[in-house]
């Protein structure tokens, strides 16, 4: 499972170390209705807005 989330991360150019580490900060308090939000492809465009 590890394998394929960091394969995912890799194929949306988002480096799988900063995901990962934000993700599982977060999970825990994120709705999950909203877990799509996690997934690296709106990760990396959450993470753009927030670093302009």
């Amino acid at each position: 499972m590890m394998c394929s989330l960091i394969t995912t991360a890799k194929m949306n150019d988002v480096d799988p170390q900063a995901w990962l580490a934000d993700i599982l900060a977060r999970i825990a308090s994120h709705p999950v209705n909203r877990i799509d939000e996690l997934m690296p492809w709106n990760w990396a465009e959450r993470s753009a807005k927030l670093a302009t």
